[in-house]
C-alpha cells in the first residue's frame, strides 16, 4: 500500500509504531526526499505542527547512498546542513534491521540524535527519532517515484 504524508500524520502513535515494526528496512535511498515531521500523532494538532516545521525548520533529507551519508534541508531556504552517517543495523525499537541515520560522530548540534527509517511503500520511508535512546517523534520521507 502507498501512504501519503497526510495519511501518516492522521495515524495514532501505536498505528505508526505497528507500521514501522511490520516494514522492511529497504535499500538505503539516494537523492532528495520531502520530509514531514509527525508530532502529536493522530491528534488535531499534528497537521498544523507538521506544516509549521516544514515552513520554518526542516524540509527533508538528501541522501548519498554511495558515500553512506545524508544532509538535512533546514530553514525556509532549504539549506543543506547537519550531516549524518547512514548504514543498516538493528533498530532500538524492535531489534529488527532498519536504516540508521547516525549524527553522533558528524554533528555537534545533533550528536544525541539517531533516526531510524524503514520502507513502507514505493519511495516512502517511515522514521523514528531518538534522543540518546529515548524515542521522541515519527517522520516521513517521500522520494519522487519513477
Amino acid at each position: 500500500m502507498a501512504y501519503t504524508a497526510s495519511q501518516l500524520i492522521s495515524m495514532s502513535e501505536k498505528e505508526l509504531d505497528d507500521l514501522f515494526s511490520a516494514s522492511p528496512a529497504g535499500d538505503i535511498p539516494s537523492g532528495e526526499a520531502e520530509g514531514t515531521a509527525i508530532v502529536a500523532a493522530g491528534t488535531p494538532f499534528s497537521h498544523e505542527i507538521a506544516s509549521l516545521v516544514n515552513i520554518f525548520t526542516w524540509q527533508g533529507k538528501t541522501f548519498d547512498a554511495a558515500h553512506g551519508t545524508l544532509t538535512n534541508r533546514i530553514s525556509s531556504f532549504g539549506v543543506n546542513a547537519i550531516v549524518a552517517e547512514v548504514y543498516k543495523a538493528n533498530s532500538l525499537f524492535d531489534n529488527k534491521e532498519c536504516i540508521v541515520l547516525d549524527y553522533s560522530k558528524t554533528s555537534v548540534v545533533a550528536k544525541h540524535i539517531r533516526d531510524e527509517i524503514r520502507l513502507i511503500g514505493p519511495g516512502t520511508y517511515l522514521g523514528l527519532v531518538y534522543w540518546d535512546k529515548k524515542k521522541t517523534i515519527h517522520f516521513a520521507l517521500q522520494f519522487p517515484t519513477q
